[in-house]
Order: structure tokens, then sequence, then C-alpha cells
């Protein structure tokens, strides 16, 4: 038994011998490149028109919305205080935020798909310059969120009432900062690019005395370079701002234009050295890097890909206005996007809505639902008369709820009570004897007074979409169990 056991041992020994010497007789195979080492198109060769064209296309709806963003930075670089622009908009130099002190005003044109729930912030980042310190007042029970994206429009910070934030100073910082984080700091979030841009929100009921009960809270709303933090905070009275001129809105009352065809490749350098790589992106930005450098050599690439550049705007960026054109669809013709702000490598998504109604939150901040038909298929349209009437207790929220309605360019439009949405803001809403309440979509008043004291007016002609927002929603918001009600023709 020994004499086998011993024979057995020796048999492995041997063949364990004979399968390393067989390794080491082998020969080693190289580890897979790295993306960094993987090569990308040969510099100076040469390209077809065609190949130029297919690769100019693709990249422009990819790089959409950070060329969008870029622009909007370098459209306040050289603003000189806090104000509003034109009199309707936030707009703040780099590294600073401004406040409106009341609902946001009809005549805004730079921000599509604005809200009347809140009052609204705004200032671009530019953290390649310094890192920037925000201030957060204590809200106590009252809804807030700061909005910080990047680039790409993706949050890259949570602060909020859902994340029980508390009051204090928050540092934002870019890719390759690597200071010291001052004492009083009580958190930092860092971007994976240096330009962004800071959104805060906070909820405002539609009265008189919660207009005045704000102004306190939002005073203390600031943002600034980390050189002027000195572990005190800042107070404003956003209420005496100055306004601020900018270019008049476009004729057609479309959202004034942040990418022109005709620059895109000439800026689109600048997005690209401002923002790194997402994992797997080495190969597009290689892609971009090469296009570009035959452009510079060959004029007629360049003027290919400029015309490219054109024909994309009109086939497939214009159409992304439209909410029907992306999300995902819900009962009753509703489309939802639930990876708002949260896009990574959804590049059509994150276009369509950057097209569509940019600076949308992350989904467990607010969901975004849609609508663009009424129950039977038809486009929503002016002069019709809608019901849309919610259930008891809905939508399921913690935060607040509103049904917005925008005309074609997703904007506004003017109406003699100056009344934009319906929903948690307005205390005089007439409910139905089983709790329900109907909302009614019409150009003209209801005759009937409770009918009136819910009435969203709509245009008398012209297309028009109808916006539910569900800020700091219930998981069954979330998760597709609740979703809107049809929106009905009632003539």
């Amino acid at each position: 038994m020994h004499s086998i056991r011993s024979s057995r041992h020796q048999t492995l020994r041997t063949g364990l011998a004979l399968a390393a010497s067989l390794a080491l007789s082998l020969p080693l195979q190289a580890a897979p490149p790295t993306a960094a080492q993987v090569p990308g198109p040969l510099a100076g060769a040469r390209i077809s028109e065609a190949y130029a064209r297919a690769t100019a296309r693709s990249l422009y709806v990819w790089a959409w919305p950070m060329v969008n963003m870029y622009n909007r930075r370098l459209g306040m670089k050289d603003i000189p205080q806090p104000g509003r622009l034109n009199d309707a908009l936030p707009a703040a130099p780099l590294n600073r935020v401004s406040m409106l002190s009341d609902y946001v005003t009809p005549m805004e044109r730079d921000v599509a798909c604005p809200n009347q729930d809140v009052v609204y912030g705004g200032g671009p980042l530019a953290l390649d310059i310094e890192p920037v310190v925000v201030q957060v007042p204590d809200f106590g029970s009252r809804f807030w969120v700061y909005q910080v994206v990047d680039l790409r429009t993706d949050s890259f910070a949570s602060l909020g009432k859902m994340y029980g934030t508390k009051p204090g100073f928050y540092l934002l910082v870019g890719p390759d900062w690597k200071g010291p984080v001052p004492k009083g700091i009580a958190g930092v979030f860092r971007s994976q690019s240096n330009t962004g841009f800071i959104i805060p929100r906070v909820f405002m009921d539609d009265t008189a005395a919660d207009r005045a009960a704000i102004q306190p809270l939002i005073s203390q709303i600031d943002v600034y370079p980390l050189s002027q933090f000195d572990g005190k905070m800042k107070r404003v009275d956003w209420a005496r701002t100055p306004a601020i001129p900018g270019p008049p809105p476009p004729a057609d009352g479309s959202e004034a234009p942040k990418v022109i065809p005709s620059k895109f490749f000439d800026e689109l350098p600048l997005a690209l050295r401002d923002a790194r790589p997402l994992p797997g992106e080495e190969a597009l930005y290689a892609q971009a890097r090469g296009l570009l450098a035959a452009a510079k050599a060959d004029p007629a690439i360049k003027a290919a890909i400029d015309d490219e550049a054109a024909k994309t705007e009109k086939d497939t960026i214009g159409p992304m206005l439209q909410f029907h054109n992306f999300g995902i669809p819900l009962p009753f013709g509703w489309t939802v996007a639930r990876n708002g702000a949260q896009f990574g490598t959804d590049y059509y998504t994150r276009t369509a809505v950057a097209r569509s109604n940019i600076f949308v939150n992350r989904a467990s901040e607010a969901s975004y639902f849609y609508q663009d038909f009424d129950e039977s298929g038809a486009r929503l349209s002016g002069g019709k008369r809608y019901t849309v009437t919610f259930a008891k207790g809905t939508p399921p929220v913690k935060g607040f709820w509103s049904m917005t309605m925008y005309d074609a360019q997703h904007f506004f439009v003017s109406n003699p009570i100056n009344r934009y949405s319906l929903g948690t803001k307005n205390k005089d809403l007439k409910r139905n004897a089983d709790g329900s309440l109907t909302l009614y979509v019409q150009p003209e008043a209801p005759s009937d007074p409770d009918q009136r004291a819910n009435w969203l007016p709509s245009p008398r002609q012209g297309d028009f979409s109808l916006y539910v927002r569900a800020y700091w929603p219930e998981q069954a918001a979330l998760n597709g169990q609740w979703t809107p009600p049809p929106v009905r023709v009632i003539n």
C-alpha cells in the first residue's frame, strides 16, 4: 500500500516538473494593450470625403452637448457681476452664481423648459481656474436641490434635501486638483471635466407669504472661488442684482442656439481638452482628433465636415426637440428618460435631452414625464380643450409635483392670468368628490369657478406639449408602477 502511494506521488512530481519545463519553453504572451497603447489614425494619412462625412456625423451627435456646455461657459466669461440675463434668467461670471428672487419670467429663451415651481439660480463652473465653494443654508422643511453638472451634463455632486445635506460649505474641484481642503469644508465633489454648471432650485408656493418667507434663505445661497473662502456665510440681496443685456432671442421663439454647425469642428478641440474620456471613449477621442487633423490639412475635407454638421443639425438634432422622439414609452403616449444627468454612454438620450430640455436633474431628484399627444394619439394642438385627471394622492412624491404647458419650442406662452403650471405650489386647486384632481388645459377660461381654479391656459393655435415634474419621486414614479394619466379631448 505504501509503495502504491509513493508511486503516485512520484508520478505527480514528474508530471508537475514536465509541465513547468514546457511552460518555460513556450514564448510568453504579451498582456493586452491598454487604451492608451492602441494606435489611432495615422498622422498625415489620406481619408476619403465619404469617410470624413460619416465620422463627422457621428461625432456631431456625440459631442453636441459638450460643445453646447462649453459655449455656455464662454458666453458668460465676460459678465462683470451676477445678475439677470435680459432681465429674465440668472447669469454670473465664471465660478459664481446668480439667483432670482421669484419665478423665472415667461420671456426667458436661453434654457428650454423652465419651471415656475422653484426660485432658480445658475452659474458657470471653470474648475481649471480654481475650485469653487458652495454655500448651503438651513432650508428647514423646504424642498431644495443644487444641480451640479459637468461638461457632459452628468451630475457629479449630491446636494439636496433628498440627500440629507447639512447646512455649511462644500467644495467643487476639477479632475486634476490636488490642493489642501480648508477647515470648515463639509464635503468635496470632483468633476470629470473642468467646465460645468451649478443650478440651485428652491421650492416656493405661489403665495405672497411664501415669496416673502423665502428671501432670507436664498440670500444665503452663494458660490465663489476657493480663494475667497473665509468660513463665514456670505449674504446677497438677490432682488437687487442688475439686469444684464444679452443677444435678442431668436425670432422664431426657439432657444438661443449654443451650437453653431459652421463653428462646431473649430470648437470641438476645446471640449475634448476640457473633459477626460469616459472608460471606452478613448477611441472616440482618437477618431475626433484624427478627423480634425485631416480637416486642417485638406480644405476640401474641412468643407465636407462643416456641410455634414449642418445636415446633422437639421436631420438628427432638430427632431430631438420633440419629446416623443426619445425616452421610454409609457401608457397614453407619455415618455420618460430615466437616466437624466447620469447618461454615461447613452449618447442619443444625452443629446436629445440637451436639445429639448437641458439641465434635467438625476431621476432620484426629479422624474420628468413628457407628452406631445392626446389619448387618441393626435398632436396636442391650440384651440382644443383637454382634461388631465390625477387620482387621489398622485403623482407620488416626497418633494413637489407640477404640470407645465410649453409651446412648440418648449417655452411659456403668455396668457392673461400669468399662469404656466399647476401643482403643489397652488393652494386653491379644487379636488373632485373622490379626491382626484382634474386639470383643464384650454385657451379660454372655464365658466365654472372650480374649473377655473384648475385651468392651465393653452394657446389658441399651434402645437404644444405637457410636462409633468415629480421632484423627489417615490419609487412608484421611478419604477413605472405609476405613470401619468391620459390627456383627454373634451370638445
